[in-house]
């Protein structure tokens, strides 16, 4: 299910709860199911990284399938959240859950004939993201339905934590499972977490918004209001701008982190302390969804947005210069720590500014806007690595960084993390000073949450 994602449902002047506490049920097996569903792709993806980077020796292709991971999202995130508005959300979940079973099981039968070529993982993982731009609007339009607004940032927070329990516990299944069961046993497990989520969503109901003066005032045609977002956001230049401030900060980030695997592979030679830092990073992540949900993030939530961002880069930056797995591990997980303290309390921002009837398209415009660089990043990335930092290593000027990251294996990543994350410490801080950002909470209306009976 989508990597996006409590408490009863409150005050009835604020959110109609469906009767019987069905909104609370739902929400819990959404996340259940897409914990299951995360733990089996996370297990899949990484043993596909190994044995494509065991097979090539080279980043480029680990890049390329992040490049075709983010573009559908990009080109399609208007027309899915679109869909997300006009139709029910829980059967677009459901249409997107089979498509990811499709090309999963034609993965397995790529690896299990042995006919396997890169183009075939780039094609199908372009199918698969195809899946998750259509399903993504759906499932963060659905979490306001189910959700008010006082109690959001600790949901939200909980609907970040599947990934990260995911994400500790597939690299150490991957790591002992690999040798035994290989590429074509852990797709046949993502394929069965995928079919856990797909019973989860047959079972489930979500109800759809009432509708608002100002959804009713947009355009009624599929193609109009594919452009619905960017009018919303672009009335509101502040939404806007924290949007922009993303898009950025995701460029340089996110473009160098799809590197991970052959960063790590290349400073410490091991697969299984691969496995041990990956699971430190996501355990990060937990630790942080968990931290955020107990807390609840501050008042105005933009302050936990801003210094969640400028951490980050900070501790990209210091991966970077890291060159043992122990502090490479740190650092991760410290970066990794702040990731649901951002998403979480920005996720709330545009929940209580966003009408209900409005949200599949106002999220999934963000989604593109944010989006808008990072498959350009994971096309640059790669040959950076391969062609330019890595081979620089060997060159005289090299001396005059090697007192930061070294001269080994892997150092001309590490360089490239010490760029991105020190770029984007100092941009958030920039964002951060700005006063209408930084004021946005007070000087921009919340919209109120009707929601009809189930």
């Amino acid at each position: 299910m989508a990597d996006l994602q409590a408490e009863p449902m409150a005050i009835a002047a604020a959110m109609q709860a469906p009767a019987g506490g069905v909104g609370l049920r739902t929400y819990y097996v959404l996340l259940l199911a897409q914990a299951i569903s995360l733990l089996g792709s996370q297990i899949s993806g990484l043993a596909v990284s190994i044995a494509v980077f065991r097979q090539t020796g080279h980043a480029t292709p680990l890049a390329l399938v992040a490049f075709f991971s983010a573009a559908p999202r990009m080109v399609l995130g208007g027309f899915a959240g679109a869909l997300a508005d006009r139709f029910d959300r829980r059967r677009i979940m459901l249409l997107a859950n089979v498509g990811y079973v499709v090309t999963s099981g034609l993965l397995l039968a790529s690896f299990a004939s042995g006919a396997f070529q890169l183009w075939h993982l780039y094609v199908l993982v372009l199918g698969s993201s195809i899946c998750a731009a259509i399903e993504a609007p759906a499932f963060q339009a659905s979490v306001a339905m189910l959700v008010p607004d006082s109690h959001r940032d600790r949901a939200n927070a909980i609907g970040m934590i599947g990934g990260p329990v995911a994400g500790v516990l597939a690299p150490t299944i991957a790591g002992l499972l690999y040798a035994i069961i290989g590429v074509v046993g852990s797709i046949c497990m993502d394929i069965a977490s995928f079919l856990v989520a797909i019973v989860a969503l047959v079972v489930v109901r979500i109800p759809m918004p009432a509708k608002t003066a100002e959804g009713l005032a947009m355009p009624t045609s599929v193609w109009r209001q594919a452009f619905d977002g960017f009018r919303y956001l672009g009335a509101r230049p502040a939404l806007l701008g924290l949007c922009g401030c993303f898009t950025f900060t995701s460029f340089l980030i996110l473009g160098v982190m799809v590197l991970n695997v052959p960063y790590i592979l290349d400073r410490t030679g091991n697969v299984a302390v691969l496995g041990v830092v990956m699971g430190a990073l996501n355990f990060g992540a937990l630790a942080g969804a968990v931290t955020m949900a107990a807390w609840g993030g501050t008042r105005p939530r933009i302050h936990t947005v801003m210094l969640a961002v400028a951490m980050v880069g900070a501790f990209l930056a210091l991966a970077g210069a890291s060159r043992g797995a122990l502090s490479i591990g740190a650092s991760l997980f410290m970066l990794m720590f702040a990731v649901p303290f951002i998403e979480a309390a920005a996720m709330s921002i545009f929940q209580a500014k966003t009408p209900l009837d409005l949200q599949g398209r106002v999220f999934a415009t963000v989604s593109q806007i944010t989006a808008l660089l990072r498959p350009a990043a994971y096309l640059v990335v790669g040959p950076l690595a391969d062609r330019v930092f890595e081979p620089a290593r060997r060159a005289p000027l090299w001396r005059h960084v090697a007192w930061l990251v070294g001269a080994g294996q892997g150092a001309g990543i590490g360089l490239m993390f010490v760029i991105a994350g020190t770029l984007a410490l100092f941009l958030s801080l920039a964002v951060y000073g700005i006063p209408a950002i930084r004021r946005m909470e007070a000087t921009l209306p919340d919209h109120g949450a009707t929601v009809e009976p189930a």
